[in-house]
Formats: structure tokens, C-alpha cells, sequence
């Protein structure tokens, strides 16, 4: 089965209010970008990519997460992330019942995601400085 066949089933599942703030959440970020890749990891979670992972979510009990693999490192001007601000790396974005989804906060950061992703990417394919040779050995006095 495909990845957007396993989300499709992931939220038709949450018969609940989860299933369309889940479904919002999910094509916001499928807006925000044409080359965004979905996926299906970490034993059921609908994770998005491009060039590298942008975020994962969870559908809990009480809440949609969306979890940003690198939010530590991107600008968030809305003030989005509401989870995980202690973090080092990653920031997360917790939905209740009855939250409103900004959907143009949520491209924009989405957007910023990708920025990070290709700046990360473009710094590993950056070829390297050859390396120095080495100095001669002089010769030892004795």
C-alpha cells in the first residue's frame, strides 16, 4: 500500500474531530510545496520530506502533533509551535479540540523547513577545500 493510502486510511479512521484537523494539517503542507514527498514511518506515522524530513505527525488521544524535525533551527514569526520548546533540534505543533488551523502560518513555516533542508543539503554537496599537504620532514640533527 502507498504512503498517501495508508494517511488517507489514518484519518478516515479518526472518526472524531482529529480526523479533519489531521486532513487540513496534511494538505496545508502538501500546498506549501510541488515537490514535498509523503511517507509512512516509525510504525505508523505520516512523515513529509523534501530534501531531507520536514515533520512528522501524530494523531493522540487529545491532540494532533505535528513535529518538526529541525523546528529549533527555523524562524517561526506566528508563533506556531506551542511544544517541545525545550528541545534542541525539533519543535512541535500541538492541536486540541477546537484550535483553528492558520494554514498561511503553516506553509510559511513549512516553507522555512525546506529553506533549512536545501541550505543543509547545499553545505554537504559544497565540494571541500583540498587538504593541505603535509609539511616535509627536515632532516634530524644528530
Amino acid at each position: 500500500m502507498e504512503p498517501s493510502e495508508r494517511i488517507d486510511q489514518l484519518i478516515a479512521g479518526l472518526t472524531d474531530w482529529r480526523g479533519p484537523m489531521l486532513a487540513s494539517v496534511r494538505k496545508a503542507i502538501l500546498d506549501a510545496h510541488a515537490q514535498i514527498v509523503e511517507e509512512w514511518k516509525w510504525m505508523g506515522s505520516p512523515t513529509w520530506y523534501c530534501d531531507g524530513l520536514i515533520a512528522v505527525a501524530n494523531a493522540h488521544k487529545d491532540k494532533v502533533k505535528l513535529t518538526f524535525a529541525y523546528g529549533a533551527s527555523l524562524p517561526d514569526p506566528d508563533r506556531l509551535f506551542n511544544a517541545g520548546l525545550a528541545g534542541n533540534a525539533r519543535r512541535a505543533i500541538d492541536w486540541f479540540e477546537g484550535d483553528k488551523l492558520d494554514k498561511r502560518a503553516l506553509k510559511n513555516l513549512i516553507r522555512a523547513a525546506i529553506d533549512h533542508n536545501q541550505s543543509k543539503s547545499h553545505a554537504k554537496a559544497k565540494p571541500k577545500a583540498p587538504a593541505a599537504a603535509p609539511a616535509k620532514a627536515g632532516k634530524r640533527k644528530r
